[in-house]
């Protein structure tokens, strides 16, 4: 394979374009006779909707529509977000505006439409509500209990979905454990707040039957099935373009009630509608992550030898599961991937999936990992405390030796080959950890408390059918791509994997360009269009490099086995000893210039009739792939953190961070690098700062940026990655993918590190975010609160 670019750092294509403020959203575009929606939302968590008055509102200057449950969702087929695979889960229907009950605070009641978005937030106003307030379920450990208040009407329990994985030896296991370490853990609600708000643009023409979705999302194909067959509608007559996307991290991926409102209104008009969510609406309607409570425990030998878990984990998804990816995958991989990095031989976790009245909680970057590893690293550090080893030497003991594989985990994740113990080598030096720790004790006695923690991880990308299509989900598992030549020699590549600025042109030009001997300036890529785009699964789970690119790859080895044809016939010449390199078709042995590939376009297009009868003159190829072999590919790497607590005021200042990291063959140094960091800052925001408040009645008490903290520039301390590679087997590329990777263990890397800089002082601290106030608790300078906070 010619890495003449794979391999090589090249700036994001879209860098300057966006630095120049030069980006396509969809909330830059204005269509003719376009109106806007705005939506008048419950104020309360849970109640009956006993009367909606919207006649004032209907009377406003500029409104053209109000909509109700009455007058809207007889458009729309209700969705519900269940897998098939996910024995005994249940979830209610859905619909787009709250019918008979409204079950969290922000629910959509009524729809308005106006000529601009300020005449129908006026007219907002002037709806009357009458609700009858009812006993919410704000809390997942009361919405188990005996005679507990149903979340919602259509279930018959608040038990969304519970599974157990076990193996047969677990007791056995704990029972001749020389020591047991165990503890709870409480991981905070937080969410996305991307750049740009969730935005959509639906616009039917009833002339020609044609629906066109301009929509912030990363999934256009996706939502072209949903808008298809929820609306009745003929696939060939539905088109989602997704422009530039302004960040989405797995919270664009879902189902909302605006959507498909906005969607449904235009039906029904005859003409544009656009929604855009206000930073308020997306605090009380955009997906929120986490909201986890685990009990843990961990079973080892004398020498430290890690023998097995038993985990129980509660996740709280609010009053309904998410469509169509549900709000149970979270946790079903929070308990496959408890400690994944060991060979632990015995294991069981319990899951269980609550309905509350909140805000629905779904898929988020690192889905599940930073639990796992949160949880799986903290028991590791309490097993090295009890047994006074280094928590490097115990990790040593017990990770996967990187000649393990191939290898099957007590929970089921079969790992083609990762990198733990080359891994954990190269994070020790790069620390310079024996100068760190000395560091450490002399400050120690100057009553400074500085703190180091490190966390193996273990991240799953390039995902196959088995992630969502075996449980019934319409959601593609492979991925397409269409390359040309065109007249003048220059490339263009059609694919279906999407940007948000992660860099997927950058990479997939790279790919192609090294098939077909071009640079990548001189490879255009389109993504994220259903009629211009090949169909397939676009960018989720880390899959854009692994099965985008290999597609990519794939399409170019064609369209270069075509090429080199026609040129032999062109040269009467042995296509096997011809290549391509610099823009040209050279003799493969010399690298001596034959025929430049502008020619061969020329000739090709406007002059087949000189070519030899029978001769193709195509110089288009298409591929689809979907990956087989393993169901899913694994990264791997460890993270540390080195931090400074003030044990006064309970502030932790975040000092280093770093970075090894495995995700197989490496296409871009350069945005490798900045998807680590990005993903670091991702899982040290919601360590230290972001959480999504609620009070006793289910209303969100911090749902402004005036309110809700996430990490700034100045918050963030320098990171420093480093790599291994270990190329997956799979695909001819060998890429894994990488934008999960450091959001899956920052998080505990610094849970561990405030810990270490806690224990000569007795305190420990189990709860995220890592808040000052909490710290002072754990140290008993502050009375502690409830046990459990909402």
């Amino acid at each position: 394979m010619s890495k003449d670019h794979i391999g090589q750092s090249h700036r994001r294509e879209n860098a300057l374009r966006h630095l120049a403020g030069r980006g396509r959203f969809t909330t830059d575009l204005s269509l003719p006779r376009m109106l806007h929606a705005a939506f008048v939302r419950s104020p309360m968590a849970k109640g009956r909707i006993v009367e909606v008055d919207v006649t004032d509102a209907a009377a406003a200057p500029g409104v053209v529509r109000v909509f109700t449950a009455q007058t809207l969702n007889h458009v729309c087929e209700p969705w519900v977000g269940t897998l098939d695979h996910f024995a005994g889960m249940q979830s209610g229907p859905q619909n787009m505006l709250a019918d008979g009950q409204v079950l969290w605070a922000g629910h959509p009641v009524v729809m308005i439409l106006a000529h601009s978005r300020a005449e129908a937030e006026d007219a907002c106003e002037l709806v009357m509500l009458d609700i009858e307030d009812e006993d919410a379920i704000v809390d997942g450990d009361a919405a188990q209990m005996e005679n507990a208040p149903l979340a919602s009407d259509g279930i018959d329990s608040n038990m969304c979905f519970q599974t157990v994985l076990e193996t047969p030896d677990l007791d056995a296991a704990f029972a001749r454990a020389a020591h047991v370490v165990e503890g709870d853990f409480t991981f905070g609600r937080h969410t996305a707040v991307t750049l740009e708000p969730r935005a959509v643009i639906a616009d039917y023409d009833p002339s020609t039957g044609q629906l066109t979705v301009h929509h912030g999302t990363q999934t256009p194909y996706q939502f072209q099935d949903v808008y298809a067959r929820h609306f009745g509608l003929n696939e060939s007559k539905v088109r989602v373009i997704a422009p530039d996307i302004g960040g989405s991290f797995g919270m664009k991926l879902h189902v909302y009630h605006e959507e498909m409102a906005t969607v449904a209104a235009s039906l029904l008009l005859g003409r544009p509608v656009r929604f855009v969510a206000d930073r308020l609406e997306s605090f009380v309607s955009d997906i929120h992550a986490r909201d986890h409570r685990v009990s843990a425990r961990m079973a080892v030998d004398a020498d430290g030898t890690i023998l097995a878990m038993d985990v129980d984990d509660m996740t709280q998804i609010g009053a309904f599961s998410t469509y169509p990816r549900t709000s149970a995958a979270e946790g079903n991989q929070v308990i496959r991937l408890m400690g994944a990095p060991y060979k632990m031989p015995d294991y069981r976790g319990r899951l269980s999936v609550v309905f509350q009245n909140k805000v629905q909680t779904s898929q988020y970057r690192a889905v599940g990992h930073p639990i796992a590893c949160a949880v799986t690293e903290a028991l590791v550090d309490r097993a090295a405390q009890l047994l006074d080893m280094d928590p490097f030497d115990i990790r040593a003991r017990n990770l996967l030796a990187d000649d393990d594989y191939p290898h099957v985990s007590a929970t089921g994740y079969q790992f083609e080959k990762l990198s733990h113990q080359a891994s954990l080598e190269k994070l020790h030096d790069m620390m310079g950890y024996g100068a760190l720790r000395k560091e450490q004790a002399r400050l120690r006695e100057q009553g400074i408390h500085r703190g180091i923690g490190i966390a193996p991880f273990v991240e799953i990308t390039n995902p196959g059918a088995a992630f969502y299509g075996v449980g019934g989900a319409r959601i593609s598992a492979q991925d397409g791509a269409v390359v040309r030549l065109t007249p003048s020699g220059d490339v263009h590549c059609a694919i279906s994997v999407t940007e948000q600025g992660q860099g997927t042109e950058t990479i997939i030009a790279q790919v192609v360009a090294d098939q077909l001997g071009v640079t990548p300036e001189r490879v255009k890529v389109t993504t994220g269009d259903t009629d211009t785009t090949p169909s397939g699964g676009a960018t989720w789970a880390c899959r854009g490099a692994g099965i985008g690119g290999e597609t990519a790859l794939r399409a170019g080895r064609k369209l270069q086995a075509q090429i080199l044809a026609l040129a032999g016939a062109i040269l009467q010449a042995d296509p096997a000893k011809l290549t391509l390199a610099n823009g040209a078709v050279v003799d493969a042995a010399t690298g001596d210039e034959r025929i430049s590939l502008a020619e061969i376009g020329r000739i090709a297009t406007y002059r087949p009739d000189t070519l030899p009868d029978g001769c193709n003159s195509s110089l288009t190829a298409a591929e689809h792939f979907a990956p087989g072999g393993y169901p899913f590919d694994f990264t791997n790497g460890i993270q540390a953190s080195y931090v400074e607590v003030d044990i006064e005021t309970g502030i932790t200042r975040l000092l280093k961070h770093w970075v090894v990291e495995d995700c197989g063959r490496i296409i871009n140094p350069l945005l490798v690098d900045e998807q680590i960091r990005g993903g670091v800052v991702q899982g040290l925001g919601p360590a230290f700062f972001e959480e999504c408040l609620y009070d006793d009645a289910g209303q969100m008490t911090n749902a402004s940026l005036a309110d809700y903290l996430v990490p700034m520039a100045g918050e963030m301390p320098d990171i420093e990655i480093a790599h291994v590679e270990t190329p997956t087997k799979d695909t001819i590329l060998g890429a894994k993918g990488v934008g999960e990777a450091g959001t899956a263990a920052a998080g505990a890397a610094a849970m561990n590190a405030v810990n270490d800089a806690l224990r000569p002082l007795g305190a420990q601290i189990s709860q995220t975010p890592m808040t000052p106030l909490r710290i002072l608790t754990a140290l008993g300078h502050v009375s502690a609160g409830p046990k459990r906070g909402y």
